[in-house]
């Protein structure tokens, strides 16, 4: 067992050097480096594939023998995963990663150029080859089930299709419904915002939720992202606009609730299959916890607005209520990553229902930008002027992360349910919100889900948070309690 640890260990560092370079191709890499860079991560991440399914590491499976539940928890995952790439020739793997790299860098100009036609031969590739690798671990009866246990273990496609068939008709009702409500005076927020004040009140926000700066650090990206380089090096991303004050606030907040949960895993996890989230959709489930549950609440404005204020002096005469119920303006909204907290899941769903029919041949890749229009117009009443405000808008798909959409919404669904639980072990939640009280707040979670890491499935996880299996019911209790007042029906 102590090899096989060790082993592993060993592979993980090449996936920290990894992670820096991805981390740098998003950030500070000069734009005639793409090809090379992508060449460079083709290399190692095949140099570590094939390491992993090694006859070494079959050899350590086999004879290793678990001493506690944590070793078993690394067994299973391990066992799992070494089951799953074996099947996939090198070969495919390498040029899979290669062809991602490039295509992330092809995403990037298409969305500034407008032009789908830019990202689509490689958004091409990277879906054949997403294909033949689905062909070669095989499914039984969706091929989505394959690309979807990537992100969260055990749930199936028509599981998610269920849960969809609920949310979908309560929000697009709660949607008309509040259409008739008092809206919000969202004029307030209109202005030119200093991008230096938007970066230092940026960080006075990460040091008050408690990110250790000292083991992190805040950039600029197109597509805010956390990422894990190692355990003490956990960096975060935001972007920032200087005619939207919201952007980076909440882009922020949202990637700060991702790092907290990193910073919070246990050490002697790290390295190891356990040293990680327990799914991607609890680990969306902390960031939107701390973005919209606490950092959209009007708790946590009554306690920031006067440092807020200080940076933003324009905003001293508008009552924090009034501009709380502004950021909690429900509208039907182009851009995923600025959406509400009730239209929000409509965009997932949009993304999820388009994704699943491509990789299951139901359409092509031709035909995406006339079926995101088609969709968004079904679904939100709105059609984007442009591609890159509708089907180039996201950089997931040329990141070849099909069956990552699902996690958004499942995050907020865990998250409204890990609320519910929370408030019945810290009743006074929203007064120590108030009071810029987090600590309470963030070592509840640290017990509950942080230091678990992936020693649990996400259904496990949730279960033994809340007694009971992923329910809809409380993100929908959660979101008409909160968008009554907002709206003051």
């Amino acid at each position: 067992m102590e090899k096989l640890k060790k082993h592993l260990k060993r592979l993980s560092k090449f996936e920290n050097a990894l992670s820096l370079l991805h981390w740098d191709m998003e950030t500070y890499m000069p734009e005639k480096a793409a090809e090379k860079r992508a060449e460079i991560i083709g290399e190692i991440s095949t140099y570590v594939f094939k390491e992993f399914i090694s006859e070494k590491t079959k050899e350590l499976l086999e004879s290793a023998t678990p001493e506690d539940d944590e070793d078993k928890a690394i067994l299973k995952l391990v066992k799992k995963e070494f089951e799953k790439h074996e099947k996939i020739p090198p070969e495919l793997f390498k040029e899979l990663q290669f062809e991602t790299a490039l295509s992330q860098q092809a995403w990037q100009k298409a969305k500034e150029k407008d032009n789908f036609e830019i990202f689509k031969p490689h958004l091409k590739k990277v879906v054949d080859l997403e294909k033949k690798v689905i062909e070669c671990i095989g499914y039984e009866s969706n091929k989505y089930d394959v690309l979807l246990d990537d992100y969260e273990p055990g749930l199936k496609t028509d599981q998610l299709k269920s849960i969809i068939v609920e949310l979908r008709k309560f929000s697009v009702e709660f949607i008309n419904e509040l259409d008739s409500g008092n809206k919000p005076n969202t004029e307030i927020l209109k202005g030119k915002y200093s991008i230096e004040k938007q970066k230092e009140f940026s960080m006075e926000l990460l040091k008050i939720l408690n990110y250790d700066l000292g083991a992190g650090r805040l950039d600029i990206s197109a597509h805010p992202f956390t990422i894990s380089i190692s355990h003490n090096d956990i960096r975060i991303t935001t972007r920032f606009d200087k005619y939207d004050i919201k952007n980076s606030i909440f882009s922020t907040i949202h990637e700060c609730g991702h790092a907290l949960y990193e910073q919070g895993i246990p050490e002697q996890f790290r390295g190891l299959p356990i040293g990680d989230g327990a799914s991607m959709g609890i680990h969306e489930s902390q960031s939107r916890f701390w973005e919209n549950i606490v950092g959209r609440s009007l708790e946590f404005w009554k306690f920031i607005y006067p440092k807020f204020t200080k940076y933003f002096p324009n905003f001293k005469n508008v009552k924090v209520e009034e501009f709380w119920r502004a950021i909690n303006t429900v509208e039907r909204s182009l851009i995923r990553t600025e959406a509400d907290e009730v239209t929000y899941n409509l965009h997932i769903m949009l993304r999820f229902e388009l994704e699943e029919a491509l990789i299951n041949d139901r359409i092509t890749v031709d035909e995406l930008p006339k079926l995101w229009n088609e969709k968004m117009k079904e679904y939100l009443g709105i059609v984007p002027k442009n591609d890159a405000l509708g089907v180039l808008q996201d950089v997931h798909w040329a990141h070849g992360s099909f069956g990552y959409f699902p996690s958004y919404m499942l995050g907020n669904l865990y998250a409204a349910q890990i609320y519910y639980a929370m408030k019945k072990d810290i009743p006074n939640f929203g007064e120590k919100i108030e009071k810029g009280q987090f600590i309470e707040i963030l070592s509840w979670l640290r017990k509950k889900v942080h230091s678990k890491g992936k020693t649990l499935m996400p259904i496990e996880l949730i279960k033994e948070i809340s007694n009971e299996e992923l329910n809809p019911k409380y993100f929908i209790e959660y979101v008409k309690e909160k968008f009554t007042k907002v709206y003051k029906k």
